[in-house]
């Protein structure tokens, strides 16, 4: 018999993101970044490259050298005459507006997204994406901070953001479009806005090939970026995920648990967190899905912040997690590539990360899973259900 795995952190000194990595598939140029460094310097190069538009979505912007960086590089390219859009969520905006007055006086927009204090608070707009000459597209898990583009020595987020050429890129077009008509509208009341961003979610096509361009809103079902990935698990024969938040709907758990059965199931979840309650909430979930054969692993070089998913041989990244928020309440988006190589490219990453981290055995569970232990992890999953702040624990 094997012995059991420690539950000390590995000796990770030598663990380094993987370099970047291109993936041909489906009519469609795919670059996936990794590493953080790596990924603040195609976000900047990308827009330097830009000649006549850029159209730039952030959950999450802030003030930091990062964030000072990427306001810079956009303000440039409006005084080289880009015409400049940026939009960023209010909840997420730990910038301020007036750090993007340059903007405005270089001659770009910015606005801020479902401003009112009751609409924000209620539906988060959790989407990070980069739109260059309606050509390229940017798009993943990282927002606009140093926490995500700092190396795992620093203790940064691990994360993973990808640049897209092909036709899937119209769609991202019009969809900034219907953000932009959306933040821009005067429509009045508070709950018209709100169903009127439900209806776009709702009505939103994301077509029908092997790449598309899927999305999510509040409580949208069918269509929803959650449906296409639920129809995925139901004949699926391997599932492989990396998320940093965990708490899907039962339904999607008993999916999840069905396909770990009849074929293989692998998930690598947090092991480091800059709140323990994102770890808490996770486990209080862990024991179903072992029991069925799901191999869970837990990261351990820092804090985990990708949001992938391989189904067979298809393939989601983009902004959402794993979670109820993901599934049911923002507004996320997924793109969804049916390739078998690029499958299997994600999952060598998926391999990568897995090596850097500690499995989550039933016997290890066991030990964890004390009287204590599950109080104190049900306290966490509740409060993240009413509100991420109120636990302390941030969906970025």
């Amino acid at each position: 018999m094997a012995p059991e795995p420690s539950d000390s952190t590995p000796d990770m000194d030598d663990y380094r993101d993987p370099d970047p990595f291109e993936v041909e598939a489906a009519g469609h140029g795919f670059i996936f970044y990794p590493h953080g460094l790596d990924r603040r310097r195609a976000l900047v190069d990308l827009i330097d490259s830009a000649e006549t538009s850029l159209k730039v979505f952030y959950y999450l912007f802030d003030s930091d050298e990062s964030g000072t960086m990427v306001r810079d590089a956009l303000v440039a390219a409006a005084r080289r005459g880009v015409a400049v859009m940026l939009l960023v969520d209010d909840f997420g905006n730990d910038a301020g507006e007036e750090f993007f007055e340059p903007l405005r006086e270089a001659g770009g927009s910015f606005a801020i997204f479902s401003p009112k204090w009751g609409t924000r608070y209620l539906v988060r707009n959790h989407q990070k994406f980069v739109i260059a000459d309606e050509a390229r597209v940017m798009t993943g898990g990282a927002n606009v901070s140093d926490h995500y583009f700092a190396p795992p020595c620093d203790n940064g987020w691990c994360d993973l953001s990808v640049v897209i050429e092909g036709p899937v890129v119209e769609q991202f077009t019009r969809w900034f479009g219907l953000l932009k008509d959306w933040t821009d509208s005067e429509a009045a009341g508070r709950i018209s806005r709100l169903r009127q961003l439900r209806d776009i979610v709702k009505e939103w096509d994301g077509g029908d090939g092997p790449v598309r361009l899927l999305v999510g809103g509040p409580l949208v079902r069918r269509g929803h970026w959650a449906w296409m990935f639920r129809q995925d698990l139901v004949d699926a024969k391997r599932l492989d995920t990396v998320s940093a938040y965990f708490s899907p709907p039962r339904s999607f758990r008993r999916q999840m648990e069905r396909l770990a059965r009849r074929g293989k199931a692998r998930m690598v979840m947090a092991g480091k967190s800059d709140i323990g309650a994102a770890i808490n909430m996770a486990r209080l979930l862990y024991g179903r899905l072992l029991r069925a054969g799901v191999t869970i692993f837990e990261f351990q070089p820092c804090k985990l912040h990708m949001k992938l998913l391989v189904v067979d041989d298809a393939s989601y990244v983009g902004s959402a997690n794993l979670d109820k928020r993901s599934f049911r309440i923002n507004v996320e988006l997924m793109v969804r590539i049916e390739d078998a190589g690029l499958a299997e490219a994600l999952r060598g990453l998926i391999d990568h990360m897995e090596a850097a981290s500690i499995p989550m055995t039933r016997e290890r569970y066991a030990r964890k899973a004390t009287f204590v232990n599950r109080m104190r992890w049900r306290v966490a999953y509740w409060m993240s259900l009413a509100d991420y702040r109120v636990s302390k624990l941030g969906t970025r």
